[in-house]
């Protein structure tokens, strides 16, 4: 790659891993951006992958030592979102993900507009550990995880959003736990491309290094500042994801 093109890249990148590490979906910016440079599609994703890999690795050690998760959730529904991941992906082999598509138009907009409205989003409640939580948190990250390999982009987000809408979850702490889920669906899915051989190191290694100053930044604001600074980037997260899925059914 020529180093101009890199240094347009490198921006980017910065800007996704800030986005990812504070409301997810920042793999709508990077993948886009990795694509849009003429990186081969199945390149792209392994190189994203590792780049966001790194990136998610520094954010969920902010969240981890900002006392922000909940280690014997975080495992658990990571469990579960990696059994759902795998279900996803063999999905998206058997039918088309046109039907998830329309259902995604109908479902950003309400969630934006819970979002918006709700004006304590993420800031209500006390988490009590019980079995039923066990089981909300582990039917939420199996539902993501379905998502995250059928589909995929905004799967931190809406991670975020469920956590915190249906557990009442304090909003850093729903961050932090999505992190942790992120990252052992992201290290699994990294595994697979290494393998493979689908990663421009050449790329990956000085991308990575942008993921990881984003997401180093975006989640230490994430911590300090929580919904003032979360619930706008929901929303600009939703946008890009609303924009995306237009795109792919009408153009």
């Amino acid at each position: 790659m020529d180093l101009h093109i890199l240094i347009f890249l490198l921006p980017l990148i910065f800007l996704a891993g800030f986005i990812d590490s504070i409301a997810g979906g920042g793999g709508l910016i990077s993948l886009t951006s990795y694509i849009a440079f003429g990186i081969p599609a199945h390149v792209a994703l392994g190189t994203n992958k590792f780049a966001a890999c790194s990136g998610t690795t520094v954010a969920t050690a902010r969240y981890i030592k900002a006392g922000q998760v909940n280690l014997k959730i975080c495992i658990f529904s990571a469990l579960t979102a990696l059994v759902g991941s795998s279900i996803g992906s063999r999905l998206v082999l058997l039918t088309s993900d046109i039907f998830l598509k329309y259902m995604l138009v109908i479902i950003v907009p309400i969630v934006a507009v819970i979002t918006i409205v709700k004006k304590d989003f993420g800031k209500e409640g006390t988490l009590v550990e019980s079995g039923r939580i066990y089981l909300i948190c582990a039917a939420i990250a199996f539902v993501a995880g379905t998502y995250d390999g059928f589909f995929g982009p905004g799967t931190g987000m809406f991670l975020t959003f469920a956590f915190t809408a249906f557990l009442h979850m304090d909003i850093k702490k729903a961050c932090g736990n999505t992190k942790v889920i992120n990252l052992a669906s992201n290290i699994a899915a990294l595994t697979t491309f290494v393998i493979y051989g689908n990663i421009n190191y050449a790329i990956a290694i000085p991308c990575a290094g942008s993921q990881i100053l984003g997401s180093y930044l975006g989640s230490g604001l994430a911590i300090k500042q929580g919904s003032k600074i979360v619930r706008p980037i929901m929303i600009v997260v939703l946008a890009l994801l609303l924009i995306k899925v237009f795109y792919d059914l009408f153009f």
